[in-house]
């Protein structure tokens, strides 16, 4: 019987080091951490960036996880067992948290609402599950953006949709705002989408640290955030509890 191909050993070592690290990894990095040789290192990164398993920050020369793994790794992972496994920790959120609670998943270069708790309150709601939401001017997209979980197909000729003057539509500023969410954990949008309103969002990781959804509170701006429009760091320490509970249930080691 023949025996283990060392190179693709070699490259899930890789694959498995950049899941289990919290930021992007140098070729030196990868290479010592893994007792490879540089030219081995950077051969192997080169391929499984090839196939877009991995991506190389321009600006840094650091790789990590490539958007294509979710779509691997999330075929064990069935939408509805996602939505079904956040039920419970969704509601515990809407209600000690008073705000309007979604989970998210990307769908085609959107975000496609899987589970929507109302707000609990007497206000007048629409349930949003089944919506589509833009990756750029959501905090759930932002997230699915910032780790890997999705990608934005090349703009149209006139650019993305600004959907109030407060949209990013720049490249650059949506570049600067995830990595700022790669670096916190968390990612939010105020009066993107419509004025007047805000969200933020958490990302639920499965097996192997791979994020395949991402959980949200939204709301009046003045609910979710403080008067310099900065969001609750109450909201946000419920949001990230919740998203971790999640996460756990879904068999992540880390988060």
């Amino acid at each position: 019987m023949a025996g283990p191909v060392q190179s693709i050993e070699r490259a899930a070592a890789i694959l498995r080091l950049l899941a289990g690290g919290p930021r992007r990894l140098g070729l030196g990095e990868v290479a010592s951490s893994l007792g490879l040789a540089k030219g081995t290192a950077h051969g192997i990164l080169r391929t499984l960036q090839h196939v877009d398993f991995v991506e190389q920050d321009e600006a840094t020369g650091k790789y990590q996880l490539g958007a294509a793994l979710l779509h691997l790794g999330t075929s064990y992972l069935d939408v509805n067992e996602l939505r079904s496994r956040s039920i419970n920790w969704a509601d515990a959120l809407a209600a000690r948290s008073g705000e309007a609670v979604r989970l998210g998943t990307p769908l085609e270069g959107q975000v496609l609402i899987i589970h929507h708790v109302f707000r609990p309150d007497d206000t007048l709601q629409t349930l949003d599950v089944g919506a589509l939401l833009p990756l750029h001017a959501s905090s759930l997209g932002k997230v699915l953006l910032a780790f890997g979980a999705a990608s934005l197909d090349p703009p149209p000729e006139d650019g993305l949709a600004a959907y109030t003057r407060h949209t990013l539509v720049d490249p650059e500023d949506i570049d600067r705002a995830l990595a700022g969410i790669r670096e916190v954990g968390w990612g939010s949008e105020v009066q993107e989408m419509s004025m007047g309103d805000a969200g933020i969002a958490a990302p639920i990781r499965g097996h192997g640290g791979l994020v395949v959804g991402a959980i949200g509170l939204s709301g009046p701006v003045e609910r979710i955030c403080d008067p310099r429009g900065r969001p609750l760091p109450a909201l946000t320490a419920l949001l990230r509890e919740a998203a971790r509970a999640i996460s756990r249930d879904l068999g992540a080691a880390r988060w």
